[in-house]
């Protein structure tokens, strides 16, 4: 058996491999996929391959999952816990990858089908236009604030009729004016960008058993739900709940040392906009369920400065018990958590 390295960049592929006994066998540097897997069906024998995950990895691990006898996608951020070394370059960066494989110490990441792996894009990209049109709709309050304007109060500055008020609102700037028009013109079109991306998630999800599930949680609504099921795609893959805290980044930065432990922020690793969705869950359950209202209850205490704290902790409950009906096929049930 081989073990082969790739340290893969966009202009270059850089390999190691080593032989049987974990010794370098050969080195060299290959300008795009296809020349690698060219000189990997070239190599004596059998083999496995390691690299780290980055952009496109789903694509190199399809490829190349169909000559070598192993594909091992390894975690960027566990690669450098383990290596930390003042001397960087790709050879050694190939070369710790291929003797990492050799050990078999690999700290892997899951690798989703394509379906689910466009699913998540999508999703993000989703959070990403959301984002834009709330810095838009910010930038036009900063605006009307500044010529002290103010919105009637018979209707909503985002509804229909509170953008054509918007529209033949005179700034008596011209320049004001064309900064209006021209953030209107942003909300409508993010809007309507928004509106097309939801319309083709909710036809991808519609017969997803999944997430139906999650939705019969109180609070939980479609586009938290497909979020959810899309970033754990296989429940299975999870050893228990806490590690599905751990994977959205929900848990503590823990420092421990003898008697004394410090706990930190959350990690906030694995997806933000999952994390942000289930959130935004949480307040809703807070309104609709008695489960999640006392377990929310319990944390905060009615201490002002544990509200942060409280949602939180809730948020991460939350997402333990959404894995939880997924992995046994469950619905939601309302349960007492009384002190």
């Amino acid at each position: 058996m081989l073990y082969v390295g790739l340290d893969v960049h966009v202009k270059h592929i850089t390999i190691c491999v080593l032989n049987k006994d974990g010794k370098l066998l050969q080195r060299c540097q290959l300008p795009c996929l296809d020349d690698v897997i060219q000189f990997l069906m070239n190599l004596p024998g059998r083999y496995e391959v390691c690299f780290e995950a980055s952009t496109g990895y789903g694509i190199y691990f399809e490829a190349l999952s169909k000559i070598a006898s192993r594909v091992a996608v390894a975690h960027p951020g566990l690669l450098k816990l383990i290596f930390r070394s003042k001397q960087k370059n790709d050879r050694a960066d190939a070369e710790k990858l291929a003797k990492l494989l050799f050990l078999d110490e690999v700290p892997t990441v899951h690798v989703p089908t394509a379906d689910v792996r466009a699913w998540r894009e999508l999703i993000t990209f989703r959070g990403k236009l959301i984002q834009k049109r709330t810095r838009a709709k910010n930038g036009i309050r900063s605006l009307l604030r500044s010529v002290g304007c103010r919105v009637p109060k018979e209707f909503g500055l985002w509804t229909i009729r509170g953008m054509e008020w918007l529209k033949q609102k005179d700034l008596k700037q011209p320049m004001q004016n064309l900064k209006r028009d021209m953030l209107v013109e942003e909300i409508e079109t993010l809007t309507r960008q928004t509106r097309l991306v939801e319309t083709e998630l909710a036809r991808y999800s519609k017969d997803n058993i999944a997430v139906q599930q999650l939705q019969s949680i109180p609070g939980i609504g479609l586009r938290t739900a497909e979020a959810f099921v899309a970033f754990v795609d296989d429940p299975h893959r999870f050893a228990n709940s806490k590690k599905v805290g751990a994977y959205f980044g929900l848990i503590p930065i823990q420092d421990q040392s003898g008697s004394t432990n410090r706990l930190g922020h959350i990690t906030r690793e694995g997806c933000a906009e999952v994390r942000h969705l289930v959130t935004e869950a949480v307040w809703q359950g807070i309104r609709y369920s008695p489960t999640i209202k006392a377990y929310y209850e319990r944390i905060h205490r009615q201490e002002k400065d544990r509200k942060k704290i409280a949602i939180v902790a809730t948020s991460h409950y939350l997402v333990r018990v959404m894995w939880s009906m997924l992995k046994n096929g469950t619905l939601w049930k309302e349960r007492n958590l009384a002190v």
